[in-house]
C-alpha cells in the first residue's frame, strides 16, 4: 500500500458540508467518464426555468429558448446524484459507500471516489452495476449492514 492509500487528506469542510447529517456519510465525487454509459442512460437534465411558459415536456425536448439544463441529475429512489460543469458527479444518497480521500478545497468535506483510502471517511458511491463489466475502482459496502459487495465470492 502506498502513501496515497494511507493518507485520507484534509477535511476542508470541517465536518459541516458535503455530508449527510443523518448518518455522517460524506458525499462521493466521481468523474462522469468513470460511469459514462450508465450516467447517460440514467440521468436527466435539470432545468432551472420554472417560470417559463413553455410546457415542461417541450422544455426538456429543446423547445425552450430561455433555458438549458444547468446540470444532469439522478433521483431514482436508490440514488441521488448531480453533475457539475466540470464533469464531476456528486452522489448525495446511495445504498452503498466506500472509504476514500477527501477532495481538494473545490469540494470541501466530500471524498473523491477514485482515490480509495483504507482509513478514509465513508462516502456514498455507485454500485458495481454502474461500471463496465462491474469493475469498480474502489471497495463497495452496503450502507444498511456494512457488507462488502464488490468482491466475487
Amino acid at each position: 500500500m502506498n502513501d496515497k492509500e494511507n493518507n485520507k487528506g484534509i477535511d476542508y469542510g470541517m465536518g459541516t458540508v458535503n455530508i449527510d447529517k443523518d448518518n455522517n456519510i460524506r458525499f462521493g465525487v466521481i468523474h462522469q467518464n468513470e460511469v459514462l454509459q450508465a450516467w447517460c442512460d440514467s440521468s436527466e437534465g435539470f432545468y432551472p426555468c420554472d417560470d417559463c411558459e413553455v410546457a415542461e415536456d417541450d422544455r426538456e425536448n429543446g423547445g425552450c429558448d430561455c433555458c438549458e439544463p444547468t446540470s444532469f441529475v439522478v433521483k431514482d429512489g436508490e440514488y441521488i446524484a448531480e453533475s457539475d460543469d466540470y464533469g464531476d458527479i456528486f452522489i448525495t444518497k446511495s445504498p452503498y459507500y466506500t472509504r476514500a480521500q477527501f477532495c481538494s478545497p473545490c469540494a470541501p468535506g466530500a471524498c473523491y471516489l477514485t482515490n480509495p483510502c483504507d482509513d478514509g471517511e465513508k462516502a456514498y458511491c455507485f454500485g458495481p452495476d454502474w461500471f463496465e463489466d462491474g469493475k469498480v475502482p474502489y471497495p463497495v459496502y452496503k450502507v444498511e449492514d456494512d457488507t462488502r459487495i464488490d468482491k466475487v465470492e
